[in-house]
């Protein structure tokens, strides 16, 4: 085996073994994200969505499961938005009023008592997050929080699903892993009665 071959391998390796992990570990936290997403959409509420660089494809990427759907099975659209996706307000709000006030704004102005905010920083410590987390507190909003090793997000979460490590890919790899298992779970929790094979 080639060198490039063998890091190839090892990487591979470590990514299945933080998944094992996360499979025992992190279980029951989704579970308890998605009861709280599904009772704020079952009460006409919704999700928002926020995080930079590669946790803002994942906000896309998950509110888009929401807002389409994640199986090939029809079902109604269920109330999800993706706070990183709008460059008009995006770039407003960097230069009125900083970075760290691009997703806090948007909370302020789109959250509702009921709602939920969904943050995610593979740090913990992402400053526009963790505005939008202080904003969603006193929106009286529900807060959950997909995070790696350490930093000041989990204090302020509802749930927390942080997975243990620095490796900024590995932490998006199971953040990822994460975020389709949560939007199937509350597919299932929301429209029970509809129930089918994944496609």
């Amino acid at each position: 085996m080639n060198a490039m071959a063998e890091i190839a391998r090892q990487e591979l390796l470590e990514g299945v073994s933080l998944r094992e992990w996360a499979a025992r570990e992190l279980s029951l936290p989704v579970a308890q994200a998605a009861e709280v997403i599904a009772d704020a959409l079952r009460a006409g509420g919704k999700l928002l969505i926020c995080g930079n660089g590669g946790s803002a494809a994942d906000a896309q990427h998950y509110a888009t499961e929401l807002v389409a759907r994640l199986y090939q099975r029809e079902r109604p659209a269920m109330a999800a938005i993706a706070l990183t996706t709008d460059t008009s307000a995006l770039t407003a709000l960097a230069n009125d009023y900083g970075f760290e006030h691009v997703f806090s704004r948007q909370v302020e102005a789109l959250g509702r008592p009921g709602d939920v905010l969904l943050g995610l920083s593979t740090s913990g410590n992402s400053a526009n997050v963790l505005a939008a987390m202080a904003t969603a507190k006193k929106q009286g909003m529900k807060i959950i929080s997909f995070v790696g090793e350490g930093g000041k997000m989990a204090p302020l979460s509802d749930v927390v699903l942080a997975v243990p490590s620095k490796n900024t890919m590995r932490i998006q790899e199971i953040h990822l892993a994460l975020g389709h298992v949560l939007c199937k779970l509350v597919e299932e929790l929301v429209y029970p009665q509809e129930r089918s094979t994944q496609a």
